[in-house]
């Protein structure tokens, strides 16, 4: 793993999407996190949203941006957990073309390092939906720390190789 100095970064345009019953703009800690560090790597944040535990709202807000050319990319955070209000992910397998299984197992390896047998609570997962990425993080800081940090920093650095999501935006359309 490494950066290819012989390219030139390209900045993603990522929605923030904190899912919550309970969490507002002045206390949604998660989004915070998630939108200083998408911004610190250089990253547009093209829209923020908090959005109650509710199925039908996840999907219309990630619907929004799906067909909003204005966005490649949609991190939500929260709602991945195991209780009867945690549903992101039946949103996001609403919307999603493709899974990206990958996403959820390395997240959740990742994730063992800090919490241990803990992470197995998490539903993370990931897709391809039209032409957008979205990557579904469980609601903690830590959590946010560990998905950015540890997978998404790289992968949505077009200078990181062997290989990266961004370079595979092109073809996203293909059919």
């Amino acid at each position: 793993m490494s950066i290819d100095k012989g390219l030139i970064f390209q900045p993603v345009r990522i929605a923030v999407l904190t899912v919550s019953d309970t969490r507002t703009r002045a206390d949604d800690r998660s989004g915070d996190t998630l939108v200083k560090r998408l911004e610190a790597a250089g990253h547009i944040l093209a829209d923020r949203r908090i959005v109650k535990d509710d199925v039908d709202a996840i999907v219309a807000d990630l619907r929004s941006w799906i067909d909003n050319p204005d966005v490649d990319c949609v991190i939500t955070t929260g709602g991945t957990g195991v209780t009867g209000r945690d549903v992101t992910p039946e949103a996001v397998a609403q919307v999603q073309d493709k899974a990206i299984d990958g996403f959820g197992e390395l997240f959740r390896w990742l994730s063992y390092q800090k919490i241990g047998t803990s992470t197995i609570q998490s539903r993370a997962c990931a897709c391809v939906a039209g032409e957008t990425y979205i990557f579904a993080l469980p609601g903690s800081t830590g959590a946010v720390k560990d998905g950015w940090d540890g997978i998404l920093k790289d992968q949505l650095d077009i200078r990181h190789k062997p290989c990266n999501f961004v370079e595979l935006m092109p073809r996203l359309a293909e059919r």
